[in-house]
């Protein structure tokens, strides 16, 4: 989205913030404990298994927040790396991220959309192939194709499994997908996806790292909805995606929302999308002379909206890492 001017000048005299304020926040307080009933589920799994599509938030790649104990527990079967909504992350430096995922040994790396089925139609071949070269073990006499579909929530996993019906089978929905963590809750029955050949895939709950590395990486999550909003508090998360906006020069905010200009005041911020949006509330004040009813702001409305603005792509295409 192009700027005017006068926007550009205040974006280019401003100065921004070069770090985001991260003490005293806690992120385990976030993240629902280790998931170890999950991952010992699909491991239980295996053995009816020919391939793992692992999925994961394209906006977060190459390595933030991906659960390890997936390529350790998970491993000893071809690996398939999905990194899904594409069109809502900057690629611009798409081939030095596919130069350093193979660096660290991920050489089967597909960038998808589920949404509009982009490169949809490369996954069934190249999880064929996959499944060509390795061995099968007890799966060696069986025609049909088992794929476990695994990644950290609200990343695409149900949403993979429907486009690939979708492409392959010209069928609907086999699994229910939405815009908050914790959809999937158990490893499903299998699902057919194609017939030729014979293929179906485990959807799987989402299983988050029992350790996050580090409070920023937490947040880079929980902005791409991986835990639920009101566990981080959705101005604190309003308020880094502020700072990830401007530190990128990324300020289709401004017009969107028809502010001023660039802005690196959370607060100003949100009290302008709130009465753009009349997200306001009236508040009793108790004074000398009596209580007064005052119009109010009302800030987790304004940054809820915020959140779901950049979530849907309507702030532009970036990249998190």
């Amino acid at each position: 989205m192009r700027l005017t001017p006068r926007v550009l000048c205040s974006a280019s005299r401003a100065a921004w913030r070069e770090s985001f304020p991260l003490s005293g926040r806690d992120v385990a307080r976030w993240f629902p404990g280790h998931m170890a009933k999950g991952l010992k589920k699909m491991q239980n799994s295996l053995k009816r298994v020919d391939c793992v599509v692992e999925v994961h938030d394209a906006r977060i790649i190459p390595l933030s927040g991906r659960n390890p104990l997936f390529q350790e527990t998970l491993g000893i079967k071809p690996h398939l790396l999905v990194l899904n909504k594409m069109d809502l992350a900057d690629l611009t430096e798409k081939q030095k991220i596919m130069q350093h995922l193979e660096g660290q040994g991920l050489k089967n790396v597909i960038f998808t959309n589920c949404v509009k089925d982009e490169n949809i139609k490369q996954v069934i071949p190249m999880v064929t192939e996959l499944i060509g070269n390795s061995c099968r073990y007890q799966r060696g006499e069986n025609l049909d194709y088992c794929i476990m579909v695994i990644g950290v929530p609200n990343v695409g996993k149900s949403s993979l499994i429907n486009s690939l019906r979708r492409q392959h089978l010209r069928k609907g929905k086999a699994t229910r997908v939405g815009g908050e963590p914790g959809i999937t809750r158990a490893v499903m029955s299998r699902i057919q996806v194609c017939e030729r050949p014979l293929m179906f895939l485990l959807d799987t709950p989402g299983v988050l790292s029992p350790r996050i590395e580090s409070v920023e990486t937490g947040l880079k999550l929980a902005l791409c909805g991986t835990v639920l909003d009101h566990l981080v508090g959705e101005e604190t998360m309003a308020d880094y995606l502020l700072y990830t906006l401007n530190r990128h020069q990324l300020f289709a905010y401004v017009q969107h929302y028809g502010l001023g200009g660039a802005c690196d005041d959370i607060e100003h911020v949100l009290k302008s999308v709130a009465v753009k949006l009349r997200k306001t509330q009236k508040v009793k004040v108790l004074t000398g002379t009596g209580d007064v009813n005052i119009i109010q702001p009302n800030y987790p409305a304004a940054a809820r909206d915020f959140l779901q603005t950049f979530r849907r792509g309507q702030l532009g295409p970036v990249m998190l890492d």
